[in-house]
This record gives structure tokens, sequence and C-alpha cells, in this order.
């Protein structure tokens, strides 16, 4: 346990005391999609959130037409103001292409429609639904920042069956955003650089900066929210919140879904936020200035491993890193979503739509 303070306000477990925070002034969003369905971490997450009483709950989802059915007929069953948001409905897509809204699907743009609803409480607070050891101290925490601040980061330990995992963050992110800033001086990359878990899928938002940033569609969704919150409220408007230990599913490294393919869109998010910083990464150069960075890592990673008596596997770790490498090139096209407060599409007719689709069923 420590209490250091750092560029980003950092505040602290240090009691095991969860704060006092607006939970009935806040709505909670919470992404699925059709493999959530009944699961043991999503049933434990909505019985919590029973407990926490926010004003509102949120649930994005992405399913097929066969599971929706079955799925609004389990979320009916908590004490929740629950609102089901079915986001590959085809009413709902055809009211986004609609309004040129009609790019990539995952789970940035599930996320961006259920912000654009719970935006009209005055805080917004954003988890995933695969937390394993989920408790009702999480979304206080996330809140209670927000007096003082617009937003706030959770941060935690990934720690399970024996060994450090968070390896897309700890073998990628970490170390690349680590080489960039010993080339380029900007406050963009110290920002960047200043969170303990940058990929975390916990925030905080004031209802005003809900509305103003702009989400990658798919899995650049937390790096992207970053360069967006850097923009809006900076050092002094961000805080990061100890939220302890998590269990969370895992993922290979290959792959559709695995964790290469998430490198591609997390490189893809933040070389894009760099682009609108004006700078300029040497990419004939970088990739082997990441893999010597993250050498680095791997090496502090193993002692804290042997430290801890974690099970530590270098090999395959630096593995993990020569893969990740293949991510680092320019940005694709720039596919971020509208910020609600620039679009003339209402959340409210992103509800409509959703629960016509729902009824028709």
């Amino acid at each position: 346990m420590e209490y250091v303070q750092e560029r980003i306000a950092t505040l602290h477990d240090l009691t095991g005391q969860p704060p006092d925070a607006p939970t009935d002034r806040a709505a909670v969003v919470v992404p699925m999609t059709d493999r959530e369905f009944a699961g043991l971490a999503p049933e434990r997450t909505l019985e919590t959130l029973e407990a926490v009483e926010p004003a509102r709950v949120i649930v994005p989802l992405r399913a097929p037409a066969s599971r929706v059915g079955a799925f609004e007929s389990w979320l009916s069953g908590f004490d929740l103001d629950l609102t089901l948001v079915w986001c590959n409905a085809p009413a709902v897509e055809g009211l986004l292409a609609d309004y040129g809204i009609d790019g990539p699907t995952g789970k940035g743009r599930d996320v961006w429609l259920g912000m654009g609803l719970a935006a009209r409480e005055e805080f917004v607070a954003l988890h995933d639904a695969d937390v394993k050891n989920y408790d009702a101290s999480q979304v206080p925490r996330l809140l209670a920042p927000l007096g003082g601040f617009e937003f706030s980061k959770g941060y935690y330990a990934r720690v399970e069956n024996g060994r450090l995992y968070g390896r897309l963050f700890r073998l990628f992110y970490e170390p690349l955003v680590a080489a960039l800033g010993e080339r380029h001086s900007h406050e963009l990359l110290e920002y960047l650089g200043a969170f303990r878990y940058a990929l975390a899928g916990e925030m905080g938002f004031t209802s005003t900066v809900a509305r103003e940033v702009r989400p990658e569609p798919v899995w650049g969704l937390e790096t992207g929210l970053l360069g967006e919150t850097f923009s809006i409220a900076g050092f002094e408007g961000t805080a990061q919140v100890d939220l302890g230990v998590h269990e969370h599913d895992h993922r290979a490294v290959s792959g559709a879904t695995g964790l290469a393919t998430m490198s591609e869109h997390v490189a893809d998010a933040l070389f894009r936020l760099l682009e609108d910083g004006g700078i300029e990464p040497d990419f004939d150069t970088l990739p082997e200035r990441y893999r010597e960075v993250a050498g680095r890592f791997v090496a502090g990673y193993a002692a804290d491993a042997a430290f801890n008596g974690l099970a530590y596997d270098r090999e395959a770790e630096r593995a993990q890193v020569d893969s990740y490498a293949e991510s680092i090139h320019p940005a694709g096209s720039d596919r971020r979503l509208p910020a609600w407060a620039d679009t003339d599409l209402s959340p409210e007719d992103v509800a409509s739509a959703s629960e016509r689709a729902l009824d028709a069923l």
C-alpha cells in the first residue's frame, strides 16, 4: 500500500471504505454482447448494482435477433431502472445510416450509444460486465472524484491464477508510449503515460464530458477516450482511482478477437491522437525502439513476478512483444464517432428505434 501522488491526481484505497458519491444522480453504462447472457460475472454485476441504486443503468447490447428476447427477459428480472439499447437492431442501424454514422461496429459504438442516453443524468460511470470479483464500491469510487474533477479513470492489478495478466497494457501500450516519450516532449504523451492502467474500461464522466467525447467505434475505445479527455479536462480535471484487484476474462494472443488484433486498434487510436497533437513518430525506427523499451519492461515484470512468487514466462512475453510490434505503423482513416454535443441525432431517437425493434420481436 502506498499513497504517492503523481502527475494525475491519484486516489488510493487506504481504508477499504467506499467514499460518498452521487450515485442517485448518475447513470451506469454496462456494455454487453451475446456472450454475457446470464453469465456469472454479469449476473454478479447487475445484482451488485441493485444495492448501489444508481439513477439509471444503460445496457448497450450487441447480439443476434434470436438471442435478444431472452436477453431482455433476463435483464427485466433485476430491480433496476434499466434501459436496454439493442445496438445492432435494424431500426437502430438504419437510423444511424440516415445520419451518416454507418461505419465500423464494435464496443466503442455500443458505448457511445449508451453514453448518449446516460448523459441525461448529471454523472456517468462506465464499466465492463466481465469482472468476476465486482463489488459495490466500484461505482462510488468512479463517481466520487467528479465533484472536483471532470473525468476519473479506474486502475487495478490484474493478478490471477498465480500470474500477471493485463498483457496488452503491460507489453504494448505502456512500453510504446514510453518509447515515444523518449523522442517527443509533449504534454499529450505525458498524459497518456501517466495512467496506471490506461486500457481499463472503468471510467467516470460529468455529463458535459460524456456529451463531448468522440469515441473510437471498436477496440481502440479506451485509448481514444484518453485523447479526448486530455483535450477537454487535461491534467487538472482528471483523477485516477484505485479499484483493487480485478479478475477478468482472458483472451488468446492470436485470432480475430485476440490481443494481437486488439493491438492494431489500440495503435491506430494512439497514432491518430499523435496526429491531432502534431507529433510525427519515425515509423522506420519506432518498432525496434519499442522492442528495446519493452525488453526492459519484461525484465522488470519478471523481477516483480519472482518477488511475489508468481509464474512468469519471459519467452512468451517477448514473443508477444514481437507480435505487437507488427501493429506499429501510421494510423488509418479517422473513424471516430461524433460527439453527442455536435450531432443532430438525438439519443431519444436511438432509444425509440431500439424500443420499436424490441417490440417487433
